[in-house]
């Protein structure tokens, strides 16, 4: 290469490269791609001259081989390793000059544009949708059909990287790329491995595709893939992992005996974490696709002391963002089910890196930092103990407001655990504003983000003492959780529900929050216990009625006027709503509640529990407790014997 001396000014060379000479013009390009080649300075320099559309009017006119494959090769150039140079030759109308002269007669030029094509689809920027128009999908399974294994390897890889959707999936299997890329896995190293990469971006998170590789050529391909999970190069066994995680969380049983298989899987991803570069990078986050939903593979996963390996990475080294959003999501995968992961985890003292990454510049690691404080608040009297407070719960309470609706929905996760039992994480969030920030989520026009709004409130009243809970009402208002109750969104109506038996569930003081505003709250549990066909939004509706039957006697009067109302002539059977739910043979869980209404309404000690007893009675309550004590149900068993002991322990007066 001549020294830099020896180029002509860069204004020159830029005016050189529309010379009608063409050897001028070919030596303008290569001067031009040998100055910019790594050298990112110089690469937004010749970008301000207006040196990229000159070079794409040479790809875009010229004949000659040599000026094809060396403008092709400056594009290329251009476009590797910064985002500026990709704009510039995209705005540069290059795209569809590159596909063009994939179809050129001569295979220096084909390979010249296939790999700038390469480069331009490392970026984000890249038109990934565009590649999937017809005429050009079928060019690039051509290109993957191609005697030539270089080109062929960079059709697997710009595949690889447009792969992004549902609607890609289908139409590259439809086009045949399938069976093309299983096809490639016998050629080169880099071939197979582009190959692999472009069959874990049309297996992720489809069912339908995972299960046709698992049986395409009688499990043939599938075995072929097995075996290099074990191969020489790290990358080969890293894209193998990554296909066969796939598979096995989009169809479980695609390969279900293959246990040694899925545990050898583990070993190798955990050895890869050591690898530098990409493959080191994504191995963390294979690994927590691979474990994700899979209890066995998450306790042989223990055994193999993988966390302690993960919490060594998250502690001591400044991870990249894609290796630290794997690493946490990993260890939220592994601690999801089990106490003792949790525990080892924490024993770690790794607290500190998961808090600093609520507030990373990462999308994916702020998500993957709330996923692990979700799994890890399944367990809140550790948190309490080797948490600080305020640590903790504000970067949480700050992703409340995150712009992506998906990291909101995962704090607003994590904040619901931490809050489910009485800790000093309630006083935090009551200082930082975050009740606020939790009403205002439940009036959410999305469902997900309003339903697990509703679920943190919820938790948050649970157990709290009546200046908590009037706290929290007079901001959410009456009315405002009655809307709830009869929301659009069963679940959020469920939780709803459960909000309010929570809120009347303590003291006297809590039941009469029951009563305000003409007992609004206590008439729309009524409504939904007539109206309502959901097992799970009833249960909760009667276990709100027995937690008001606990309270006086003023209380247990308003719920008797509910479940067993009476009229002139006595009491109304046909609109007893507690019979409704002794009867109810659906759930056990419906008769459970109910029957404690019935215990709570008639403990022998309250004032008036003779004449309460005796409109039970009339009502035919009795004599349904007496057919209970003989139900299937343990429960339901236990539960109406002794609301059959209260009956006969009260003398009823004559009349």
């Amino acid at each position: 290469m001549p020294s830099s001396a020896a180029w002509a000014r860069p204004e020159e060379l830029v005016e050189s490269l529309s010379s009608l000479d063409n050897t001028a013009r070919l030596k303008a390009l290569r001067d031009v791609k040998n100055q910019i080649i790594g050298n990112k300075t110089k690469k937004l320099s010749y970008i301000k001259l207006g040196a990229v559309p000159r070079v794409v009017e040479i790809l875009a006119s010229d004949t000659e081989v040599p000026l094809l494959v060396q403008s092709a090769a400056a594009v290329g150039s251009f476009a590797c390793g910064i985002e500026a140079g990709v704009k510039a030759v995209l705005d540069s109308g290059v795209l569809p000059h590159l596909l063009k002269m994939l179809s050129n007669g001569d295979q220096k030029v084909v390979e010249a544009c296939a790999r700038s094509l390469k480069m331009i689809f490392q970026s984000t920027l890249a038109p990934k949708s565009d590649m999937f128009q017809s005429h050009r999908m079928e060019l690039i399974i051509e290109l993957l059909n191609s005697e030539n294994e270089s080109v062929a390897e960079v059709a697997a890889s710009v595949l690889a990287r447009c792969c992004e959707t549902v609607d890609h999936q289908r139409a590259l299997a439809d086009a045949g790329g399938l069976q093309s890329l299983l096809r490639l896995l016998k050629g080169s190293v880099k071939t197979r491995e582009a190959a692999l990469d472009a069959l874990g971006a049309l297996t992720k998170g489809n069912k339908q595709l995972c299960a046709a590789l698992s049986s395409m050529d009688q499990g043939r391909s599938l075995a072929t893939i097995m075996k290099l999970v074990k191969d020489k190069s790290p990358r080969t066994r890293l894209l193998a992992c990554t296909c066969l995680a796939n598979v096995g969380k989009a169809s479980p049983s695609s390969f279900q005996k293959e246990w040694e298989i899925r545990t050898s899987m583990l070993s190798v991803l955990v050895k890869l974490f050591d690898e530098p570069g990409s493959v080191g990078e994504e191995a963390p986050g294979v690994l927590a696709d691979l474990v994700a939903s899979n209890e066995e593979l998450q306790e042989v996963a223990l055994d193999m002391n993988t966390i302690e390996k993960l919490g060594e990475f998250l502690r001591k080294h400044e991870l990249p963002s894609k290796q630290l959003a794997g690493v946490l999501m990993a260890l939220a995968e592994l601690c999801s089910r089990f106490q003792e992961s949790r525990r080892q985890l924490l024993e770690m003292q790794v607290q500190a890196p998961i808090i600093a990454a609520l507030e990373h510049e990462s999308t994916s690691v702020r998500a993957a930092a709330c996923s692990c404080i979700r799994s890890l608040s399944r367990s809140v009297k550790n948190l309490r103990t080797t948490l600080k407070d305020e640590r903790l719960v504000e970067p949480l309470l700050k992703l409340l407001n995150d712009s992506s609706a998906d990291i909101q929905e995962l704090a607003l996760s994590a904040v619901s655990n931490i809050l489910l039992e009485f800790t000093p994480h309630k006083a935090v969030v009551f200082r930082c504003g975050g009740v606020s920030q939790l009403i205002q989520l439940s009036q959410s026009m999305d469902p997900t983000l309003r339903l697990k709004a509703v679920w943190a409130l919820k938790n948050l009243i649970y157990m709290s003492d009546k200046t908590l809970k009037e706290t929290v009402m007079g901001e959410l208002t009456c009315n405002s959780l009655v809307d709830l109750i009869f929301d659009s969104e069963e679940k959020v109506r469920e939780q709803a529900m459960a909000l309010v038996r929570n809120l009347v569930y303590g003291d006297e003081d809590s039941v009469q929050l029951s009563l305000v505003q003409d007992a609004v709250l206590l008439h729309a549990v009524e409504k939904q216990l007539h109206e309502s066909t959901q097992s799970e939004i009833c249960i909760q509706g009667l276990y709100a009625l027995s937690n008001v039957a606990a309270g006086s006697e003023v209380h247990k009067e308003a719920v008797m006027n509910i479940i067993i109302p009476g009229t002139s002539m006595g009491v109304n059977r046909n609109t007893s709503l507690l019979m409704k739910y002794l009867q109810d043979m659906t759930n056990p869980q419906l008769r459970v509640g109910a029957l404690w209404c019935v215990i709570n309404l008639t403990f022998p000690s309250s004032l008036g529990v003779s004449s309460r007893i005796s409109r039970l009675r009339n009502g035919g309550v009795e004599a349904q407790l007496q057919i209970m004590a003989e139900d299937p149900c343990l429960d339901v068993k236990d539960r109406a014997k002794t609301a059959l002991e209260q009956f006969s322990t009260v003398e009823i007066p004559p009349r």
